[in-house]
């Protein structure tokens, strides 16, 4: 045991302990270069998640001072300094909302919409992530605190993965996926939650000297919060973990079972899927058929596999084919959607605009018997209007515009002048809500 001691105790390698406080505590505040590059590794994070590139996202994440504030809580907590703990969780919050606006733009402007692999692996994190943000925070706190830091920062700056959790997060809000800035922003969480904890766990095995408080009270809430935060911060990534083994297990045990109970000589099984809905394992088979005693066979062996809940459903011979063509035919209507939809927007546009030019014609067509009616009691003289859109063409151009016409028939031998004619043909243009009009009169004394 105390050769064991003296193997990991890193106590003698422990850098100068206010120097190591400076330092932490100077990475705190996001202002002036630092929240530029803040800005700028938020842009370079999104563009990596925008085309899928690992390598940029890296760059981003070698970039990126996050990790200052986050480790400056664990620190705070660590030595009960409670003025560096205000001054980090302001700067935490100030730099998470910057970096999701910041992605959220990005992802507005950009034309690529379209969420990537790499995008997707941050909006559902497990227990897993929990484990890599306690060893990397753990792994930062050993590397700040003692001489031989090497390259251990860059390297827990990738494996913590801070900023592409919340280049996803203004992604989702981008999108209006809520799922995806849920997931993406409890996976931000969870790195913040526990490379403090490991932090403050570091601080305290490294024998951090603590500064005098109000009889330990404060500290002790403190700690008492801290705890009940990495509680409630774990229980959905269990839960999601929980269901990723059980599925990954659940799908290793129907491949062995599928393997040694099923593909025989002469038959090939094509696919298989479990469905937790009906409870049935689903296997299509081509070649030679297996019969229905081989079948009840198999599927009394499935409690062997721990699949003894559910029930074997072979699909082979004419069934089998069916499957595979209807498969065929999937197949190629994907790969035909995307020709679809675009003549289906072509052929919409066409629609509208034809509607459109319907809509500028028949307007008139609704409005010319209440527009003669009140014409009537306005100007004695006027006996009956039409109302048209005209297209009028000069002979010395090729340009063709459209304009309102109103023809107006006076009574017997009525006659306008020319004050009652520009009167009338102001207010038809009012009535009718447009700048420009051709009034043409017929009829009477003229």
């Amino acid at each position: 045991m105390a050769t064991l001691r003296r193997y990991f105790n890193a106590m003698p390698d422990k850098e100068d302990e206010a120097e190591t406080v400076r330092a932490i505590s100077a990475g705190v505040s996001f202002r002036g270069a630092t929240l530029w590059v803040l800005v700028f590794a938020i842009f370079i994070a999104s563009l990596g998640l925008n085309v899928n590139s690992t390598a940029v996202i890296i760059g981003a994440m070698l970039i990126s001072p996050l990790m200052g504030p986050i480790i400056g809580m664990g620190l705070a907590v660590g030595i009960n300094d409670f003025e560096l703990l205000k001054r980090s969780v302001k700067n935490y919050i100030v730099a998470t909302v910057i970096s999701v606006i910041t992605a959220m733009v990005y992802f507005l402007l950009t034309p690529l919409d379209e969420a990537q692999s790499e995008l997707l692996a941050r909006t559902a994190p497990t227990l897993y992530d929990v484990l890599i943000a306690l060893c990397g925070g753990a792994a930062g706190i050993v590397a700040l605190a003692t001489k031989g830091k090497g390259n251990v920062l860059p390297g827990v700056a990738i494996a913590t993965a801070l900023m592409p959790p919340l280049c996803t997060a203004g992604f989702g809000l981008a999108t209006g996926n809520v799922l995806y800035f849920l997931g993406a922003f409890y996976l931000f969480f969870i790195n913040t939650v526990f490379i403090a904890l490991a932090t403050y766990v570091g601080v305290r095995m490294l024998r951090f000297g603590q500064r005098p408080s109000d009889g330990g009270r404060r500290q002790s809430e403190l700690r008492r919060y801290m705890a009940m935060i990495v509680v409630v911060t774990m229980i959905p990534a269990a839960i999601m973990t929980y269901d990723i083994v059980r599925d990954t297990v659940l799908k290793a045990n129907a491949r062995r079972f599928v393997s040694e109970q099923l593909d025989n000589a002469g038959t090939r099984i094509v696919s298989y899927d479990v469905d937790d809905d009906s409870l049935a394992l689903r296997v299509v088979a081509v070649g030679r058929e297996l019969t229905d005693s081989a079948i009840a066979a198999a599927g009394r062996r499935l409690g062997d596999y721990k699949m003894g809940k559910y029930a074997l459903r072979v699909i082979q011979g004419t069934e089998s084919d069916s499957v595979m063509m209807l498969n065929d035919r999937l197949t190629t209507m994907r790969t035909t959607s995307e020709n679809y939809s675009a003549m289906l927007r072509e052929e919409a546009a066409k629609v509208a605009d034809l509607q459109d030019r319907l809509n500028a014609y028949v307007r008139y067509d609704a409005v010319a018997p209440e527009v003669a009616r009140e014409m009537g009691q306005l100007f004695p003289a006027v006996g009956a209007v039409s109302l048209s859109l005209s297209s009028q063409a000069a002979v010395d151009t090729a340009a063709v515009r459209r304009l309102p016409v109103a023809v107006v028939e006076l009574k017997g031998r009525a006659t306008l002048s020319p004050q009652e004619r520009s009167r009338m043909g102001g207010w038809l243009k009012a009535r009718i809500g447009v700048d420009t009009l051709l009034l043409v009169t017929t009829g009477g004394g003229r």
